[in-house]
């Protein structure tokens, strides 16, 4: 146990060294520095948002670029299913109109306890 608990095998303490005053700086040490990556250079040239692979141009770039943003517009504005244009009928209602259908459900709701308890009466 000599072995594993000496101080000669540990790591040199802080503490060890003599100190230094508050106001005196550190001990001087060269900042190291990592060295300049090697710039990286590409042996193709990039290819144009959803065109081929031989096409590079500019115009070609934009003009695959603008179709695709027609494609976005009109998938956007094509009607969803049944809950989605729920959803979009419900947001097109103002605070008035959704109040007052929510107060209709809550009527028509008692309306259907109040039935199904005169049933259960006689």
């Amino acid at each position: 146990m000599g072995n594993i608990c000496s101080r000669s095998a540990n790591e040199s303490d802080n503490f060890s060294g003599p100190g230094r005053s508050v106001g005196s700086s550190g001990p001087q040490t060269k900042p190291t520095s990592t060295p300049v990556p090697a710039k990286l250079i590409t042996s193709t040239p990039g290819r144009a948002l959803g065109g081929a692979e031989g096409s590079t141009g500019t115009s070609d770039a934009r003009s695959a670029a603008a179709r695709a943003a027609e494609e976005r517009a009109a998938k956007a504005n094509k009607p969803g299913g049944k809950l989605a244009t729920q959803l979009s009928a419900q947001k097109k209602q103002t605070q008035n109109q959704l109040l007052n259908s929510g107060a209709e459900a809550e009527r028509r709701a008692r309306d259907a306890d109040e039935a199904a308890q005169n049933r259960s009466w006689n």
